[in-house]
């Protein structure tokens, strides 16, 4: 099952979802809202900001433009456990 469309451009100001994992408690996931933004660091780079931090766009972060899109990868990956999304 294929979640990543690696064809997809993002823009600064894109608004997206992405698997959020607790620091304090690793096996726990969460589906959070973020923001695509320019690196404070290098305007010619994009980043993901989230939770006052800003995270390089790359392929190593599981990225999906809807809500719904977020939710069916996480059940898929994740299971069908109820979490709090957001």
């Amino acid at each position: 099952m294929n979640f990543m469309d690696e064809k997809c451009h993002y823009q600064a100001g894109d608004i997206v979802y992405v698997f959020y994992r607790n620091p304090h408690t690793q096996d726990v996931a969460n589906i959070q809202e973020a923001a695509v933004v320019r690196h404070p660091d290098d305007p010619n780079q994009l980043a993901i900001f989230l939770y006052e931090t800003y995270y390089p766009l790359s392929d190593e972060i599981a990225i999906f433009q809807s809500e719904e899109e977020a939710k069916q990868a996480y059940h898929y990956f994740f299971g069908n456990d109820e979490e709090t999304y957001f």
